[in-house]
Formats: structure tokens, C-alpha cells, sequence
């Protein structure tokens, strides 16, 4: 699968760096250090290069900026017509403290009338960047593994996070339709205050289990 990342912070280069590794081709972009993009898609044995170029006929695409940064790194990679966006952004203000939307709408809902044409998926923002490469290193072990929410109104676009999802090595849990951001993008205010902000370290997994089975 070609696999574009928008974006070079922690949870950009981790998922492509992984994505890389199970085989995937994947293109690094957007980074306001050319050479830190350089090395990132050297170490990671993928490419670099500009958001257009990462895009141009990619099987999915990482949407993982602050943000702040969403509607720049949009403009520079188009409009994303009949592609698949994996969306991990969290619409948080500049001091990453409050949401700057929700309850009644959501990022996700926002980025979907931004980008009409392209079929949208959001998936990765309740998970730490740092349980990314712990997930993947233990996902041979047997089940059950840590879950991950994902959400949707394209269930071609849902069937390919899922996998991709599986790749890195978490359990995919369906949160219904692309609305459900107005509870998940809350929810992983939750995972980041329970990551930062409470003692035992960032690399927090979840798991949600049913009584009775």
C-alpha cells in the first residue's frame, strides 16, 4: 500500500516509521526542517518530499499536524478527491489545552465539509504516540491486544484503517459513523490527561470489554 503522511511530529513519523517496516511504501512530508524530514524518511526507509508529491496517487493518507496546521498542509496537498484520509487530528487550541470544537460538531465533521471529495477516517487519536512502537513490538503476542477506536461514514475507507490499524498492532474497534467524533475527540482529552497528566508514564493502551462473554 502507498502511504502518505502529512505531517513529521511524534505520531506522523512513528505510524509511517511502522508502516514502513510491514512493507508499506510510505512518503514523509511537511516538516518545517527539510533535513529533519530527510532523516526521518532515510531512518525509516521511506521517501520524502513535498505534501503534493506524497499525496499523488497514494492508497491512503495520514492526516497528523497540529491543528493550527490543518488548513496549510491542505492547501498545499490538494483536495484529496476519491482518496482515503486517516484523520488523527484533535481540533486543540495553540496551547493544547482546550478543545476548540465539539459536543455539537467535531474536527472530523469540520475536515469532512473542508474535503468533500475525499473519503475520511479518523483513527490514532486516543492512543499516545509514545504506545505506538510498544504496541507494535508486542503485537505477535497473543490476544487480546490493546484496542483502538476508528469512525467512519466510508466503509471502504473504514476497511482499509482497520487494517492499517492491525499493522501497527492494536485490536480495531468500530465507533460507528463519523458523528461519534463528538464523543472520541473528547474521550481522547481523556487518554492524554490520563497519559501526561496522572502517574505511570505516557505509553497508555486501553481496552473496552463487554460483561457476560
Amino acid at each position: 500500500m502507498k502511504i502518505a503522511i502529512l505531517g513529521s511530529g511524534l505520531m506522523g513519523a512513528k505510524l509511517g516509521t511502522i508502516w514502513a517496516r510491514v512493507g508499506h511504501e510510505v512518503s514523509f512530508s511537511y516538516s518545517r526542517r527539510p533535513d529533519r524530514l530527510e532523516r526521518l524518511a532515510r531512518d525509516a526507509g521511506a521517501r520524502a518530499g513535498t505534501p503534493a508529491e506524497a499525496v499523488a496517487g497514494a492508497d491512503a493518507v495520514l492526516l497528523a499536524v497540529h491543528w493550527s496546521r490543518v488548513e496549510d498542509v491542505l492547501a498545499l496537498a490538494g483536495d484529496l478527491a476519491d482518496q482515503v484520509v486517516v484523520n488523527c487530528c484533535v481540533p486543540l487550541d495553540e496551547h493544547d489545552r482546550d478543545l476548540v470544537m465539539g459536543t455539537t460538531t467535531s474536527g472530523a465533521e469540520w475536515l469532512a465539509e473542508r474535503l468533500p471529495r475525499a473519503r475520511l477516517v479518523s483513527a490514532f487519536n486516543t492512543s499516545p504516540s509514545e504506545a505506538l512502537f510498544g504496541v507494535f513490538e508486542n503485537r505477535e503476542d497473543a490476544a487480546p491486544h490493546p484496542q483502538l477506536l476508528y469512525y467512519g461514514d466510508d466503509a471502504g475507507a473504514k476497511a482499509l484503517a482497520r487494517r492499517l490499524i492491525e499493522d501497527v498492532g492494536y485490536e480495531p474497534l468500530d465507533a460507528g459513523a463519523l458523528r461519534t467524533a463528538r464523543f472520541v475527540e473528547p474521550f481522547a482529552m481523556v487518554t492524554a490527561e490520563l497519559a501526561y497528566g496522572q502517574p505511570g508514564g505516557p505509553g497508555l493502551v486501553y481496552r473496552f470489554d463487554r460483561l457476560g462473554r
